[in-house]
């Protein structure tokens, strides 16, 4: 059996092939993998949709293809109607043999055309991890009809079209209905476009055993499920930390109010907020327990950052006079561990300073983009590149937010965020994420895995929030299912 360590690890399409060549090592040679994968494949269609009887089966030129002629065996060997379509040009190796022996049992093979073949349920086989550019010619035609087509559609260990690597569409990408992996998982499945083109994702490991993975260490991993322990039951609220957010410049109030109290929901001792006086009284009426100060400049801050043992920069600081000075205090002369978000982020894009080794950025692609001084475009292109090379350039953890947000550390550690939703793409959400990490970092953890825990539970509290629906869902909707997390209440 394979263990759950195995099943959070990602990899490069490199990675896999390699992973793919090792296994013979094991006694598993390249033929029994393909066949094992279309029986995995075949187990998943059954299971999905078992009131399917017409299939049809988009196979490439590659071993993905091998694994679609599998399954289409399988499925005519089961009673079912089965079409396949195929390149003229022929498959080669383990492939040639999958589609002669889908021939030899009775099955036939037609040529790739747009017109498809009605079926209950579509087999994407096409490209797998064997394609890195947009698909072209026929190829992108068929996709743009299986997309097009309202029937279900299975994608083989990556939709085709889906860069393995980023999660990037560059062209004509199958928007699947599920997925089923193969071996290990491809990184670019859990971040960028692929939530779009994945649907559900499942692992068939094909029973390869632990000894394999031990032997090749992965890219990245996901994020599991964690909740911080117990408190002792002498402790006080000194011993859980002071977190004081600087921001909320004119009109821009409820940013801070929203990390201040998203930093009390996760179980920092104190919070103090450093903000425009106008906001002081709002702040108080709406949450008494935070404790709003008025600070007009660097000199009225100076006490506050004394008194903090983690410093939480950004939310709706601006980048005016007031905000930069601000900015200017809390990152040269207040020596806290830090968390930036927002417009801390864009003065440190306008003004580059280094910063101490405590310091967390949450930048989303916009900021990043900025920080690295390219497009959004290059960013979202290659995400995991994206932050590891933030992460090094600023010596700091970052946290790229984002469909499948990542956390990259500077030595190039990268972590994968599985949850979220929609619904979180609203005012707010960025604010209670920067505070959740500044309490975690008040209350011991490092950079680095209070990144990470902060966001697993944000991105949790947010699906959890949006059981009722993810349109209308608002950033203060996460403090009840974000207490209940982090104290590890079985909520999901």
């Amino acid at each position: 059996m394979t263990s759950i360590p195995a099943l959070s690890a990602l990899y490069t399409a490199a990675q896999a092939r390699a992973l793919d060549r090792d296994a013979a090592r094991f006694g598993v040679g390249s033929h029994d993998l393909m066949q094992r994968a279309g029986w995995a494949a075949f187990a998943a269609l059954r299971r999905r949709w078992p009131e399917a009887v017409r299939i049809g089966v988009l196979c490439g030129p590659g071993n993905n293809g091998g694994d679609g002629f599998v399954l289409a065996r399988l499925a005519l060997e089961a009673g079912m109607a089965v079409r396949v379509l195929a390149p003229a040009s022929p498959a080669r190796g383990d492939a040639a043999q999958a589609r002669a022996a889908l021939l030899e049992a009775g099955g036939r093979i037609e040529p790739w055309s747009e017109a498809l073949p009605p079926a209950d349920v579509y087999v994407d086989a096409l490209y797998g991890i064997g394609l890195d550019r947009a698909p072209e010619g026929e190829a992108a035609a068929l996709i743009e009809a299986l997309n097009a087509g309202g029937a279900p559609v299975l994608a083989l260990d990556v939709p085709s079209g889906l860069d393995a690597d980023s999660g990037h569409a560059p062209g004509a990408a199958v928007r699947a209905a599920a997925t089923v992996g193969f071996v290990a998982w491809k990184r670019g499945l859990f971040t960028g476009q692929a939530a779009d083109h994945c649907g559900a994702l499942e692992l068939a490991t094909l029973d390869l055993p632990d000894a394999l993975y031990a032997a090749h260490a992965p890219d990245a991993r996901l994020l599991t499920a964690e909740a911080l322990p117990p408190r002792a039951r002498g402790g006080h609220k000194g011993d859980y930390g002071r977190v004081l957010v600087i921001g909320g410049d004119h009109g821009m109030g409820g940013a801070a109010r929203l990390a201040g109290e998203a930093a009390l929901r996760v179980g920092a001792g104190l919070v103090e907020i450093a903000t425009r006086a106008e906001h002081v009284a709002p702040i108080l009426a709406a949450r008494p327990e935070l404790m709003p100060r008025a600070v007009d400049g660097p000199q009225a801050l100076q006490a506050a950052c004394e008194r903090a043992d983690v410093i939480a920069l950004g939310p709706g600081l601006g980048q005016g006079a007031w905000g930069h000075a601000l900015w200017l205090t809390a990152l040269l002369d207040a020596q806290r561990p830090l968390v930036l978000d927002a417009d801390a982020l864009n003065l440190l894009a306008r003004e580059p300073r280094a910063l101490r080794d405590a310091a967390v950025l949450t930048p989303h692609p916009g900021e990043a983009a900025r920080l690295l001084g390219c497009e959004v475009a290059a960013v979202q292109r290659d995400r995991y590149a994206a932050a590891r090379t933030l992460a090094q350039r600023y010596a700091a953890v970052v946290v790229l937010k984002g469909a499948g947000t990542l956390v990259a550390s500077p030595s190039g550690d990268v972590a994968v965020c599985r949850w979220g939703n929609p619904g979180m793409a609203s005012g707010g959400m960025g604010d209670v994420l920067t505070g959740v990490i500044a309490a975690l970092m008040a209350q011991g953890q490092a950079p680095w895995p209070a990144a990470c825990l902060g966001v697993g539970l944000h991105a949790r509290a947010g699906d959890l929030a949006a059981a009722a629906g993810e349109r209308g869902l608002l950033a203060s909707d996460l403090f009840a299912p974000l207490r209940a997390l982090v104290n590890g209440q079985p909520h999901e």
